[in-house]
């Protein structure tokens, strides 16, 4: 339940975002390649997936137990950064011209399947079953990322509850430290080393 509420209060935060994005600001350089409105598209599919994923029948095994094997795994091993980018442009472009309501819709259709889903309801991604709520987690994490992303690009507050920022950050240390990384971050975060530039656990 506390991945379910954490994931409702990003999701609503990012929402409230999107809002305050002036529509002079969508075209504006947004993250990498993307505009900030491919970057909001990219950002949706965190909602998006959700519904997606609970269309599909419960494969009846999990393959991968945390979020942070999912981190590991697909997005190691199935993300190609060519097919995400287009996939962003996409999904912005599927934002129209009323992107918070075409964002709300998809959110209120996301949040019904959760509220549907039974217990213990595992989703399959790539071939792998996950928890419905350790990927939730990945789309909190996701979430409160880009809308750090976002409010950057467009000189906003990112609004995101500070439970979801917490989560987010110590999901992050734990996906570095499982890749090998854990001493360094453990000694730039109490100031000892700078992280070398470009670092990333993705």
């Amino acid at each position: 339940m506390v991945n379910v509420a954490r994931f409702h209060q990003s999701a609503a935060a990012f929402v409230d975002l999107v809002s305050r994005i002036d529509d002079s600001q969508w075209e504006l350089p947004g993250l990498g390649s993307w505009s900030v409105r491919s970057l909001v598209g990219h950002t949706t599919r965190a909602i998006l997936t959700v519904e997606t994923y609970l269309g599909h029948d419960d494969p009846g095994r999990i393959g991968l137990a945390t979020a942070e094997e999912y981190f590991s795994v697909i997005y190691a091993d199935f993300t190609e950064p060519a097919a995400v980018e287009a996939r962003g442009v996409e999904a912005g472009l599927w934002l129209g011209e009323h992107p918070v309501q075409k964002i709300s819709d998809a959110l209120a259709r996301a949040e019904s399947s959760i509220a549907e889903a039974p217990t213990g309801r595992v989703v399959a991604i790539a071939g792998h079953g996950i928890t419905l709520s350790e990927y939730l987690r990945t789309r909190v994490f996701e979430l409160v990322v880009h809308s750090l992303d976002i409010g950057r690009a467009v000189e906003q507050p990112h609004g995101q509850p500070i439970s979801c920022v917490v989560e987010a950050a110590s999901l992050a240390a734990r996906i570095g430290a499982r890749a090998g990384s854990g001493d360094e971050i453990l000694l730039a975060l109490t100031g000892r080393e700078a992280l070398p530039p470009g670092f990333s656990v993705l």
